[in-house]
């Protein structure tokens, strides 16, 4: 099984799997692969599920962070049951240039669009990634889309961003559009952080999105609010639940609005994938993406994830990283490592190789692995 991340800047996942296909086939010519490329709730998710699950891009044109007009696709699985939806299409970092951004008045918006044009088409499933976010609103404008009136103390609905939050007063749910108790939303979050407090949006997360210390200021004082008045309305205590604070306070808006449930995503993504039942009648697992290091041991990681669910079927796993670090943390997690560049090179040269050095170090891990014979039946 060759099931790559994406080596971040290089290579999609996708893109990862076929070159790691073609190291394969110059090792083991004759060799049975079974291609999977993996994601852990971030960038790329949607594409890995589609193409792993057989499933179908839908475009749609929302309101962008900025509430500009865009472009932006979701994923439909399972005959349309199952919406696969990553926020940053809609509301993420990479939309708003440097000069433009500021998460006071960002919006999530356009992510409730995706959500509800989903829902208006059948999906009673989603998965949401909510990773590389623009946005600081507690998820507001996504509440907004799906038919919630946020109201300031003279009944008039607050304007996009994080900082009109702070004159939030009521939360009105008479216009819902649709029943999100029938739906089943899966949330991947893969930080811990609360919604507010020196450990949340804000603070973690506003200065990469443009905000000063005083806006950082500005912008937790406005979650607290938010947060106080959803426990009042809604009846639910987001503030400090650990997640909360995920993509400026997007994790928090998804379980407060509708019911979403935060878990990490690469268990999501990897139970979406069916991993558990391909692994049958597999000898080998490759898997890899840019950098392997401690953080992929400690923070659960695609590659680690899926480490442990081949060792839990008896099935030794080879990574494969651009780069290779703290060996000792993930000894433990896999059975081989294998670094792509071998040599002296510049970063710009590794990043502009990437795809023959995988190739490569695909060749040269399974060159090795089959001297000892272990694999060589099962394989052929």
């Amino acid at each position: 099984m060759l099931a790559p991340n994406a080596f971040k800047g290089t290579l999609s996942a996708i893109e990862a799997a076929e070159a790691m296909a073609e190291g394969a086939g110059r090792a083991m010519p004759g060799a049975r692969l079974d291609r999977l490329p993996i994601a852990d709730g971030g960038d790329g998710t949607m594409e890995v599920l589609v193409a792993g699950a057989a499933g179908s891009r839908r475009t749609r044109r929302v309101r962008g962070p900025r509430g500009e007009p865009i472009d932006a696709a979701y994923g439909v699985l399972e005959d349309g049951n199952l919406a696969v939806i990553e926020m940053a299409r809609a509301a993420g970092l990479a939309l708003v240039p440097g000069p433009q951004r500021d998460p006071r008045v960002t919006t999530t918006y356009g992510v409730g669009e995706l959500m509800q044009d989903a829902y208006g088409a059948g999906a009673r499933r989603f998965i949401i990634g909510i990773g590389g976010s623009a946005t600081n609103d507690g998820g507001a404008g996504m509440a907004q889309a799906l038919g919630y009136h946020l109201l300031d103390e003279n009944g008039v609905e607050l304007p996009p961003g994080g900082a009109a939050l702070k004159r939030l007063a009521r939360i009105d749910a008479g216009g819902v559009l649709s029943d999100w108790k029938q739906a089943q939303v899966e949330v991947a979050s893969d930080v811990n952080n609360p919604l507010t407090g020196p450990q949340g949006a804000s603070a973690v997360y506003g200065p990469q999105k443009g905000a000063t210390p005083e806006m950082v200021a500005e912008l937790d004082a406005a979650l607290k609010r938010l947060a106080e008045i959803i426990r009042r309305d809604l009846g639910i205590d987001v503030e400090q639940l650990p997640g909360a604070g995920a993509s400026g306070g997007l994790g928090a808006g998804l379980v407060a609005f509708v019911g979403g449930r935060l878990r990490p995503g690469a268990e999501m993504v990897l139970e979406a994938l069916h991993l558990d039942e391909r692994l049958n009648g597999v000898d080998l697992v490759l898997t890899g993406e840019g950098r392997i290091d401690g953080q992929t041991a400690r923070f659960g990681k695609g590659p680690a994830v899926l480490a442990k669910h081949a060792h839990a079927a008896g099935i030794p796993v080879i990574g494969i990283g651009g780069a290779i670090d703290d060996e000792d943390e993930l000894r433990p997690i896999f059975d081989g490592l294998e670094c792509t560049v071998t040599g002296p090179m510049t970063l710009e040269q590794a990043l502009a190789e990437a795809r023959p050095l995988l190739v490569r170090a695909t060749e040269r891990a399974l060159r090795l692995a089959a001297t000892g014979g272990r694999f060589r039946g099962g394989l052929a």
